[in-house]
């Protein structure tokens, strides 16, 4: 087998900041993504992937610094892949998230919100409370590899903390090292899920093959000595199980109201800006306790059960029959009578026949990355007041727009960055549309 060359350095000026944080420049008249880098700045830099009209390309030397570059508070910053930001300060960090997400809506939409709304913004370190790790067993390195994999390649990191994780696990990862080293089969555990609520931590091991006797008793002892759940996950994600009756349940409060939820269930990952969140969203929809409201894309009822708290009624809606269970009972256990719950799939012409849209005055949509499209475009929304638009994916929220003021006929009124991700390029954001 012929062993690849490898990529010679080159000098490259660096113009401007892609949407994902990556320096572009030009070399030789293609263009080049270079992780690591800031607009105004000459790097050298090394190529990891050739593509037909663009390359890819890693920092190795800045030769000449861009004023707007910080050093990393964290340790891996330069190799680690959980964050690609951090060489850029908080401040210039929402200067450019704002700038990806009013560039893609005048751009991709065609139409701008009348006003801009500040960015709504939160703890920057320690904040994450999911997350999921991958674990490679490198005897070279000393065992197991706990964290996120390196930039531009797709090894696990070699790092012995994580700033932004949740100090309950971030500061753990060499004793989770060291007891995957311990136990009988530390090369088939590859991965580690991580939950954390304001009660309770939790990890969800993937094992491939069985845990030993011996095994379970250690992981046993590692959940009392540090407080951490542990749950298995010997196969699909309905195979998670607690360890024993021993392990942690997980709930967190928001709104005075506590929301209990497994680990593998999707919840916001910065606990403290959630709260914010849910504050702003709970201010812009401007509930009166005449509202119906309907909360599409509802979850464990997140948003659904402090708008119940304010309205007459709440009408959540969500594709995962686990989820909408947990909601229904978290309702249940905070005495919501006036919150009901549907099982729909938001995506397709079936799902949304289940909806009863009667009397709702205002709307909520919180949907994936995929957006809410079905939605906006099939569902009769023109008897609404109000809709709410919380986005994790800027493209999707720009091409929903189009439907909700086109088609739907809804003046685009406020939109803003919330910063959930601190140090990566991920956008997320709220728009506001109200009837003429």
């Amino acid at each position: 087998m012929r062993r690849q060359k490898r990529r010679t350095p080159f000098s490259i000026e660096v113009e401007n900041l892609s949407h994902e944080g990556r320096g572009i420049g030009r070399l030789n008249g293609k263009t080049v993504f270079v992780s690591g880098a800031l607009p105004g700045e000459n790097v050298i830099a090394r190529t990891v992937r050739r593509k037909s009209s663009f390359d890819e390309a890693i920092v190795e030397e800045i030769v000449e610094v861009s004023p707007d570059r910080i050093n990393p508070a964290c340790e891996h910053a330069g190799i680690c892949g959980g964050c690609s930001l951090q060489h850029l300060g908080a401040d210039r960090q929402i200067e450019h998230k704002n700038a990806v997400l009013f560039e893609l809506l005048k751009h991709q939409s065609g139409i701008e919100p009348s006003y801009r709304l500040p960015a709504l913004r939160g703890p920057l370190w320690g904040y994450r409370r999911k997350a999921r790790l991958g674990v490679k067993y490198v005897p070279k390195k000393g065992g197991a590899l706990v964290g996120f994999r390196e930039k531009a390649a797709p090894y696990i990191a070699d790092i012995q903390s994580c700033a932004v994780l949740d100090p309950a696990v971030g500061q753990q990862l060499m004793a989770l090292r060291e007891l995957i080293n311990d136990l009988s089969i530390p090369n088939r555990i590859p991965q580690i899920e991580v939950a954390i609520g304001d009660v309770g931590v939790a990890l969800v091991l993937r094992h491939l093959d069985a845990f030993a006797l011996a095994d379970l008793e250690a992981l046993a002892a590692f959940q009392v000595q540090t407080s951490i759940g542990i749950y298995l996950q010997p196969d699909g994600e309905d195979s998670v199980h607690p360890l024993n009756s021993e392990t942690t349940k997980l709930s967190y409060t928001v709104d005075g109201i506590t929301i209990d939820f497994n680990p593998t269930d999707f919840t916001q990952v910065n606990g403290e800006m959630n709260r914010r969140m849910i504050d702003l969203v709970i201010e812009k929809l401007e509930i009166d306790g005449d509202d119906r409201v309907a909360d599409l894309f509802c979850g464990l009822g997140n948003f659904s059960l402090p708008i119940a708290a304010r309205a007459k009624s709440v009408m959540g809606a969500e594709g995962s029959v686990d989820l909408i269970k947990r909601a229904r009972e978290n309702a249940v256990r905070n005495s919501f009578g006036n919150a009901s719950f549907v099982h729909a799939d938001l995506a397709q012409s079936s799902g949304l026949a289940k909806l009863d849209m009667t009397g709702i005055t205002k709307l909520l949509l919180d949907p994936p990355r995929t957006g809410a499209d079905a939605i906006v475009k099939e569902l009769d929304l023109k008897a609404l007041q109000r809709i709410v638009y919380v986005s994790c994916n800027p493209v999707t929220l720009a091409r929903d727009v189009k439907s909700i003021v086109n088609t739907q006929g809804f003046n685009f009124t406020c939109a803003g960055v919330m910063d959930m991700f601190p140090h990566t390029s991920h956008v997320e954001s709220i728009a506001v549309f109200d009837r003429p």
